[in-house]
C-alpha cells in the first residue's frame, strides 16, 4: 500500500501542475511539491534523513521556480498587450489623419491659393529675403 501512494505522488503533482495555478497560492504548491520532494527523497534512500531533508528543499525550490516562471510570463503578456494597445491607437490616429486629408483634397471647390510677394525684411536682427508664398484662403 506504502509504494502505491508513493508512486501516486509523482502523478497527483504532474496533475496538478497541468491543472493552473491560479488557484493554488504559493504557500501550498511550496508545502505539496516540499513534502512530495520529502516523501520521494526517503523512499528512494531507504529514510535517510539527509535525502529526506534535500528532497523537501528540492521540492521548494521547484515550487518557486514554477512560480517564478509563471510570474516572468505574466509580465511579458503583459508588456505584449500593452505595446500592442499603444500600436493600435498609433495606427487609429494615423487614419484619423488620413480620413481628414481626403476629406480636405475633396473641396477643391471652395479652396484658393493666392500668391503673396513678400519684401526683403528685417525682424529681430535676421534678414528675409524676397519670397513668394501661396496663401491658402477656404470659403
Amino acid at each position: 500500500m506504502k509504494k502505491l501512494f508513493i508512486q501516486f505522488i509523482p502523478l497527483a503533482c504532474a496533475a496538478c501542475l497541468f491543472t493552473g495555478c491560479a488557484p493554488v497560492t504559493r504557500t501550498a504548491t511550496d508545502v505539496g511539491l516540499g513534502a512530495g520532494g520529502a516523501a520521494l527523497g526517503g523512499e528512494l534512500t531507504h529514510n535517510n534523513p539527509v535525502a529526506i531533508a534535500g528532497g523537501a528543499v528540492g521540492g521548494a525550490l521547484l515550487g518557486e521556480g514554477l512560480h517564478a516562471a509563471n510570474d516572468k510570463l505574466n509580465d511579458q503578456s503583459y508588456q505584449t498587450g500593452y505595446d500592442k494597445g499603444r500600436s493600435d491607437a498609433v495606427k487609429q490616429q494615423y487614419w484619423i489623419f488620413v480620413a481628414m486629408q481626403q476629406a480636405k483634397a475633396g473641396d477643391d471647390g471652395r479652396v484658393r491659393l493666392y500668391q503673396v510677394h513678400l519684401p526683403e525684411q528685417v525682424i529681430d536682427g535676421v534678414i528675409f529675403k524676397p519670397t513668394t508664398q501661396n496663401l491658402r484662403i477656404e470659403e
